[in-house]
């Protein structure tokens, strides 16, 4: 048994959730990994880890991968509540499926994941719990309606249970990045908006790593836990929007 706590992360098999999983680990963290992806996850051989095939919309299919996790590591003392898409297009011609995808996946799916480690943290009054967001919940952009959409309600939620939660010695931080190298773009299916994206990504210099952000995260989360950096808005220095 290791002497350090349970991490798990949803959307690990990629970009920013990847880079967590392996930063924590490294940390000398077991890692319970989460995604639809379970070759991916299974690919990077980090000592001490779990990886579950989840898809963050089913909330008994998240449930049951904590409480497996938690029965060999023992329990979750953070949550990278991370997976989510970015079906990024002028809302005028986006598919009203590409709303729903995102609506389910960032918004219920947070609820989902939430829901599976919140009342045992409450019960043992510790634990910290990361809420992904991005700058889009911070200001809103032409192409990025609903996307968001999603992303303030992240940060809404996270407002209020940061409060509700802090009665029980319960940390939330919320993640608000910019411009990121992750697989991000992949999700954006409208041409248009993709070309202008990678046009403002060429202009500001590319994206920062996924790393860095991890980082900032291990050490966020290494402060004494009456101590509470509530949000961290990173982006690229030249990012100006």
């Amino acid at each position: 048994m290791t002497k350090k706590p349970l991490v798990a992360v949803t959307g690990a098999s990629s970009g920013i959730g990847e880079a967590v999983a392996r930063t924590f680990s490294d940390a000398g963290h077991p890692v319970l990994m989460m995604a639809r992806r379970i070759d991916k996850m299974e690919s990077m051989g980090l000592p001490d880890s779990i990886c579950l095939e989840v898809d963050v919309r089913d909330r008994d299919a998240i449930k049951a991968a904590v409480a497996d996790a938690e029965a060999v590591y023992g329990p979750v003392d953070m949550m990278f509540v991370n997976a989510g898409v970015a079906r990024l297009a002028d809302i005028g011609r986006q598919p009203p499926e590409e709303w729903d995808e995102m609506i389910d996946i960032n918004t219920k799916g947070v609820m989902n994941t939430l829901h599976s480690v919140m009342n045992g943290m409450m019960e043992r009054k510790t634990g910290t719990i990361f809420m992904m967001s991005s700058i889009a919940g911070r200001k809103v952009y032409p192409d990025h309606t609903v996307y968001c959409g999603t992303k303030y309600f992240v940060h809404a939620v996270s407002e209020s249970i940061r409060e509700y939660l802090s009665d029980y010695n319960v940390r939330v931080i919320v993640l608000s990045p910019g411009v990121v190298e992750t697989e991000v773009l992949s999700g954006v299916l409208d041409e248009q908006t993709l070309a202008e994206y990678k046009e403002n990504k060429v202009k500001m210099g590319g994206g920062i790593g996924p790393e860095h952000v991890s980082e900032i995260m291990l050490h966020s989360y290494q402060m004494p836990q009456n101590a509470l950096i509530q949000e961290i808005c990173i982006t690229p220095t030249r990012q100006k929007f």
